[in-house]
């Protein structure tokens, strides 16, 4: 080879090298942009009213894995940030259970369902809430949303949820409150329309769940329920969801609510139609405990 191609060949090789190298940072920016987008999509999805006091309780408990039971497929267990813990590196382990029916093994099979609501591995107990088997005192935090006003004796299954978490653990639950205007017009509107407004509302998804409403599932019931069990209120907050889409149909539901908050003279409010409740159970080997 020539002195003319070996000079003529140096620079080539710089060129390649450099492309390459501007390959590999547009590679790892891109990368950067896709976490930081996964990262902030996640602590969006996360409720602070529930994150915090799970991050207060992992921190009081190193050393061991944090482990939450998920009560209730419908459970969004990414509102207590449990991947931005796992990404810190603690270990988490969810436990999922749920009473054993058609339309929930409709939704742990449902593609879509299954993505939003993960809670990643872990294992899936199906059955009868009043007796599925739960390890006394081995859980940290249970977490249970849109499940005790689907259910019948609610406060039978909360037992089983208390007695399943450990002294000092966390009981956190959203539900829908049986004395708002949402449920009384859930409740209320025959089987066959609730299908058809369903199909309407949630597109796609299996549904619609049993509208039992327990008495458990009101602030009153909640309430009266923590005090007889010595359990203590953390925090508590009301929210309101109300359908977007198909407009005119959402409108007429939201008309609808607004009706029954109005002849109910607010008893029923349309303000808020869920509660959720951070729950305490007592460290105090006195305290009364299940």
């Amino acid at each position: 080879m020539s002195s003319a191609q070996e000079a003529d060949r140096g620079p080539r090789h710089a060129a390649g090298y450099a492309e390459q190298a501007v390959q590999r940072a547009r590679h790892a920016a891109s990368t950067a942009r896709q976490v930081a987008a996964s990262r902030a999509q996640r602590a969006q999805s996360e409720r602070e009213l529930f994150a915090q006091p799970v991050q207060d309780y992992l921190y009081q408990a190193l050393g061991r894995p944090l482990a939450v039971l998920r009560a209730g497929c419908q459970t969004p267990v990414g509102e207590l940030g449990l991947e931005r813990l796992r990404d810190s590196g603690y270990r988490i382990i969810v436990t999922s259970v749920d009473q054993d029916s058609p339309l929930t093994r409709a939704v742990l099979a449902d593609p879509v369902s299954r993505n939003l609501l993960s809670a990643g591995p872990g294992p899936v107990l199906l059955g009868d809430l009043r007796s599925v088997a739960l390890p006394p005192r081995s859980f940290d935090v249970v977490y249970s949303a849109f499940l005790l006003e689907r259910i019948g004796n609610a406060a039978l299954v909360l037992d089983r949820f208390v007695g399943a978490l450990r002294p000092g653990g966390l009981l956190l639950l959203r539900v829908r409150d049986r004395d708002c205007a949402a449920a009384v017009l859930d409740r209320s509107v025959p089987e066959r329309l609730r299908r058809a407004l369903w199909a309407r509302l949630h597109p796609g998804e299996p549904g619609p769940w049993p509208a039992v409403y327990d008495p458990l599932t009101s602030a009153r019931g909640l309430t009266a329920y923590a005090a007889a069990h010595g359990l203590v209120v953390v925090a508590q907050e009301t929210g309101r969801t109300v359908p977007e889409a198909p407009a005119r149909l959402a409108a007429a539901v939201r008309a609808a609510r607004l009706l029954v908050g109005w002849l109910s003279r607010n008893q029923r409010t349309d303000g808020h139609d869920e509660l959720l409740y951070v729950i305490r159970k007592p460290e105090d080997r006195f305290a009364r405990l299940l």
